[in-house]
């Protein structure tokens, strides 16, 4: 039987003149056609009607002077291809009441929010809920949790129910759509723009289901789910949202299929408290934040899911929540790629993270992780990072590239089983004071230094796997360590295969070393290593001691070593067996027993076993800081540190009690003017003079030191601080760490970590902070410990014209130009007309000179047809950049 119509006409016979007026005359069930035409009303649906334009879309459109358009207090209501549009955007367009039920189709609705209520306090719906079709298809791509998503639009017991279907939301304040108490909503192929808020917020024990969601440009989060709500979406386009793209609150579950979260300026999908979040099939692209969030202790799991390019982590996990990632990417993270703390749990299956600026996976405080068949690649760092009481459980995983590959810092055992680790930079496996590791079958190859690298008081478990064309050491073991190593193959090392340092000991069975360019096995002092039924195959020599070793050696074995010098050896090479010594053949045998002992960090050892550097003279850098072209205020401030350092060591060397020194600094100077050079120097100089152990330059900013969330700086200052240890730690912009503007910054935190560090190991790192002249007193001035501990400030001033021009004749020479005497001359007229802002950069703008008047003359003398070398090595007044030719 066919629903009567009913018509709405300014004019014409029979026709009702207002939409309410219709309403409120037709009997339930009927159908209201609307001539073309705005109407400035309020309507308001009391009965079961259908709404529609007698044209087609676009030419009805419902406009009130105040309150919703539309509000909605029957069952099975329906409004299709019709205009809506508010006066004000933040209150409510359409309003769907409790027990209600609207149809919303093809409608176009701006300036005003859709609500759709229901009550506060009803139960949960029940898991067996009747669905209409379209929910069922979602029902069964996700599950028996959205099963009691939607109730059916004509059940008037339940709260009120939406079906939103092909329409666009444009213009609301504080949110596009609110589905609250037990209020149901299903959309499909809608769209949300320009929304100063939320764009679809549940709240209560909502239900929401949406397909071909698409919001774009929300200030707030884009879907945010909080109470005991559900929500499930499939194919949404989440794209610019101001705060997150998904945020689950409470006891919120959301289910994402197949959608795109793009550009949020905060996180991609975030879950607290104890909301449950499932993803599956979605992409999480460019967040201003981290891709993936879970603290409290809400779960959060990613099937088949990618996150690319967040400016933070890829994945970060705290408080007591749960991660569980399977089959997804995480590529081109700002900081650390995965990165779980506190007391997070983490499920990693079939996951490839690749390049992060920081480390490929950090497990920290008390967080637990477990990996299987998972690939990390790329990262600046570390590839993985246990730290504090973290722990961690790789198994048939692979880890490549990086600083380093694996560096164990907790007291809680690690475990490394049937995985690879591959391709970095130093040291394959760190194990840090006092750590614990169980290694099963796992390959460490291609490391730019040690192999594995044991620390004072760490435990190590390794049974089988190997150490393959390690740069340095295959395997570093410092004192009081606990190691049982069995069944390892160690295969060509660019030093020794086994270092068992002064004071260690440890069991080595069943061991083949091959192929390493130091003696195989090294014994430190005092060592008492055991070594059973071992090999060593194809080396110089099989065995170095030093003073007071005593190994201990059962059925050992030595195959085509050139000088066998391992006791009791039966060896088929050349060479009887001889009484163990040291450097046997002129072979380095790893550190002498004069050698500076290092304190036990894992980063110390992975250098062991190399022949010393050939120490530099504190003449030739005195002579090397006198030639840098200007700076004569901070040469000679240096050269007088050097002096009154030069007489405290004298004076400790005599036993005589040390003046009081500090030799932290504070670099005060414009961009350009050779702070970070000085600083270089300034280490070098503490390393000839006995008070640096090794005087290198660590070089930091904000970024490097400040975290993103609570809980996160400290460790992150302490890791920048740890890798100066034995040098310099060199803080560029360091006033940028204490805002002008007070107020909650998480850099106050960083420098009363430093400060606290720069007490601790005062002797260990020398700290120099860099920055603007004005602004540093800022940063002196920030925290009392500062000003205790930077006593001394040297000043750079900028070049002048002259010295630009000798920066620059500098440059030409290391690249085998000369600048003719006219081109000095023009050079020096170029640098004085420059205005010196702050836009300046002195040593920077030279070389940026050089390099544009090196490409000038490349295209000069591209013109010649036979370019002498004269030619070839002249800079004249036609190379100088464009803007000197006016002056």
């Amino acid at each position: 039987m066919t629903n009567p119509v009913y018509r709405v006409a300014a004019r014409g016979r029979g026709a009702h003149r207002t939409i309410s007026d219709a309403v409120a005359a037709v009997p339930a069930g009927a159908v209201i056609a609307v001539a073309p035409g705005v109407y400035p009303e309020n309507v308001r649906l009391e009965r079961r009607v259908v709404l529609v334009p007698e044209q087609g879309p676009g030419t009805v459109e419902i406009r009130p002077a105040h309150g919703p358009a539309l509000s909605v207090a029957a069952p099975d209501c329906a409004v299709r291809q019709v205009t809506l549009q508010g006066t004000d955007p933040a209150e409510a367009l359409v309003r769907v009441e409790d027990a209600a039920g609207l149809v919303l189709e093809e409608c176009a609705l701006s300036h005003g929010r859709i609500e759709v209520l229901g009550r506060p306090d009803a139960p949960d719906a029940p898991e067996t809920a009747e669905l209409p079709e379209e929910a069922a298809r979602l029902a069964a791509l996700h599950g028996a949790l959205t099963a009691d998503l939607v109730e059916d639009l004509q059940d008037p017991t339940t709260g009120g129910v939406l079906l939103l279907r092909r329409t666009r939301l444009h213009g609301a304040r504080h949110a596009a759509l609110h589905v609250s108490g037990d209020g149901r909503a299903r959309i499909e192929d809608s769209t949300i723009t320009s929304v100063d808020g939320i764009g679809v917020v549940l709240s209560g024990t909502a239900r929401v289901v949406a397909d071909g969601l698409r919001i774009t440009g929300s200030s707030g989060s884009a879907l945010r789910a909080r109470g005991a709500t559900r929500l499930a979406v499939r194919a949404a386009r989440l794209t610019g949202p101001g705060r997150h793209g998904l945020l689950a609150q409470d006891t919120a579950q959301v289910l994402l299929d197949d959608c795109l979260v793009e550009g949020a300026a905060g996180s991609g999908a975030q879950a607290e408290h104890e909301a449950r979040v499932d993803l599956t099939g979605c992409r999480i692209v460019s967040p201003g934040g981290s891709g993936l969030v879970t603290g409290g202790a809400a779960q959060l799991t990613a099937q088949d899911c990618r996150v690319v390019a967040p400016a933070a982590n890829g994945a970060l996990a705290l408080g007591d929540s749960a991660l569980a990632l399977a089959d997804c990417s995480v590529s081109g993270s700002g900081f650390s790629a995965l990165h779980l703390g506190e007391r997070a749990r983490g499920e990693l299956t079939g996951c490839r993270v690749t390049g992060s600026e920081e480390h490929a996976l950090v497990v920290t405080d008390e967080a637990r992780v477990r990996a299987e068949d998972t690939a990390l690649s790329g990262a600046a760092m570390c590839g993985v990072q246990v730290a504090v009481a973290g722990a961690v459980t790789l198994t048939g995983c692979r880890v490549t590239g990086g600083e380093s590959g694996v560096r164990l810092l907790s007291a809680e055992e690690s475990e490394l089983t049937e995985s690879t680790v591959a391709g970095q930079r130093k040291a394959g496996v760190e194990l840090g004071p006092g750590a614990r590791a169980r290694l099963t079958g796992t390959r460490i190859a291609d490391v730019g230094s040690a192999g594995v690298t044991v620390a004072s008081g760490a435990r190590l478990r390794m049974d089988g796997g190997g150490v393959f064309r390690a740069g340095g050491t295959a395997l570093v073991l410092w004192k009081d360590t606990d190691c049982a190593v069995r069944g390892v193959r160690v295969d060509t090392a660019g030093k020794n295969g086994i270092l068992v340092g002064d004071d260690a000991s440890g069991t080595f069975e069943y061991c083949d070393i091959r192929a390493t360019a130091f003696p195989a096995l090294h014994i430190g002092e005092r060592a008492e290593p055991r070594f059973v039924r071992c090999r060593v195959f194809d080396c110089a020599q099989d065995l170095g001691t030093a003073k007071d070793a005593a190994p201990v050696f059962e059925d050992c074995t030595a195959h085509g070593v050139e000088q066998s010098v391992l006791p009791t050896a039966t060896a088929t090479g050349p060479g009887p067996a001889a009484p163990a010594r040291p450097g046997a053949s002129g072979q380095p045998s790893g550190p002498s027993s004069d050698a500076e002992t290092p304190e036990g960090g894992a980063g110390e050892l992975a250098d062991e076993g190399a022949p010393e550097a050939e120490p530099e003279s504190l003449e030739d850098l005195l002579t090397e800081l006198g030639e840098l072209v200007g700076l004569e205020r901070v040469k000679r401030d240096v050269g007088g540190m050097v002096k009154l350092m030069q007489t405290v060591r004298r004076r400790r060397e005599a036993g005589l009690p040390a003046p009081p020194l500090s030799r932290h600094l504070v670099f005060a100077g414009n961009p350009g003017t050779g702070k970070t050079t000085v600083a270089r120097l300034y280490g070098r100089l503490l390393k000839a003079l006995g008070l640096l152990a090794v005087g290198h330059l660590v070089e930091v900013d904000r970024s490097a030191l400040v975290g993103e969330y609570v809980g996160h700086t400290g460790p992150k200052t302490t890791e920048a601080f740890n890798r100066a240890r034995g040098g310099v730690l060199f803080i560029d912009e360091a006033y940028s760490l204490a805002p002008a503007i007070a107020g909650n910054d998480f850099g106050t935190e960083a420098i009363a970590t430093l400060v606290k560090l720069m007490e601790d190991q005062r002797d260990e790192v020398v700290v120099i902070a860099a920055g603007y002249p004005d602004d540093m007193d800022r940063f002196i001035g920030s925290n009392p410990g500062l000003s205790s501990r930077f006593s001394r400030t040297l000043l750079f001033e900028d070049y002048s014209s002259d010295e630009l021009v000798h920066i620059v004749e500098h440059h030409a020479e290391r690249h085998a130009y000369k600048l003719t005497g006219e081109a000095r001359q023009a050079l020096s007229g170029h640098f004085a007309a420059i205005p010196r802002t702050v836009r300046f950069g002195n040593g920077r703008t030279a070389r940026q000179v050089f390099q544009e008047m090196t490409e000038r003359q490349a295209m000069r003398v591209s013109e010649l047809d036979a370019p002498d070398a004269d030619a070839l090595m002249q800079l004249s007044p036609l190379d100088l950049p464009e803007d000197a030719l006016t002056h």
